[in-house]
């Protein structure tokens, strides 16, 4: 018999125990980075989506897009001002924001997804009052932070056996459209959803420690610890901190993996080793 067959067999079978504990769990992906740069890395995260749908996993994607905006803000000639290395989103940024995050990326991650044979929905915070917002700070404009998330929409998505596909915009008091940080609206979303797992896909191989080796499980106290002594640093605070809010909100844990690798959901999810660095509560329940 052919050996190939044999390991397939065997990974199925070690699979059966994963399988059962993800039944009916909701799993928040904060999806972007280089992970979504090719259409083979994009066909191959769709696929793994509609494989975690098919086992009885209820999946929300959240998806970035800033490579596409700093792009189309190039080809439309449209200047962006800067404040403390942060970018300032005017009305006419905004307009490229919205128009890149809900159209072009938000549709290329539910092609993929339908092409699969799921049935993927794409929609953004606007939809439905799913998140409203207030301004993250004045000097940065249309930048904004969730104030209320209503998931609503997003549990009836789940009842109809429909992937939501979340594009990170809000709205304001005032009719305003908000740019939100992709990470934080995804921590946001899983704290309304209480999810299993928020896994945050990024360019690296998870959270490191001073030797640059990665671990693999921390609690928010050792976040904490390596924060402060500036083991973590720069790109990976934004990511740990919503780690750490997702959890207080009530997210059973969050794992910060590498996007890049293949089937990284699915080694995450299905496997005894995982992948990246897995975030939780000492005295979370041990069962996801």
């Amino acid at each position: 018999m052919n050996s190939d067959w044999l390991t397939t067999a065997s990974t199925l079978s070690k699979a059966l125990p994963y399988l059962q504990r993800y039944d009916g769990a909701t799993v928040v992906i904060k999806f972007g980075g280089h992970a979504m740069g090719s259409d083979e890395a994009m066909e191959t995260f769709a696929r793994d989506i509609v494989l975690m749908q098919q086992v009885g996993v209820n999946p929300v994607i959240v998806h970035g897009g800033g490579p596409m905006i700093n792009e189309m803000l190039e080809r439309l000639e449209i200047k962006s001002k800067f404040v403390d290395g942060k970018r300032v989103t005017d009305e006419a940024t905004m307009e490229v924001v919205e128009m890149v995050l809900s159209g072009r990326v938000n549709k290329r991650i539910v092609q993929a997804i339908n092409a699969q044979g799921g049935r993927a929905v794409g929609l953004s915070g606007k939809d439905a009052n799913l998140i409203i917002c207030d301004p993250a700070d004045p000097k940065l404009g249309l930048v904004g932070k969730p104030r209320d998330i209503d998931p609503t929409v997003l549990n009836k998505l789940f009842e109809a056996d429909m992937i939501p596909v979340i594009a990170p915009l809000g709205a304001g008091d005032n009719g305003e459209t908000f740019n939100i940080n992709g990470d934080t609206v995804a921590g946001a979303i899983a704290a309304a959803l209480k999810a299993d797992r928020l896994l945050l896909l990024t360019d690296v191989s998870g959270v490191k420690n001073a030797e640059g080796k990665v671990l693999t499980e921390l609690t928010p106290e050792n976040i904490r610890e390596l924060t402060t002594s500036g083991v973590i640093a720069g790109g990976m605070i934004p990511k740990t901190e919503t780690a750490l809010s997702a959890i207080e909100g009530g997210v059973r844990a969050v794992v910060i993996l590498d996007g890049r690798a293949p089937n990284a959901c699915l080694l995450e999810l299905f496997t005894d080793h995982g992948a990246g660095s897995l975030i939780r509560s000492p005295d979370a329940p041990n069962e996801l």
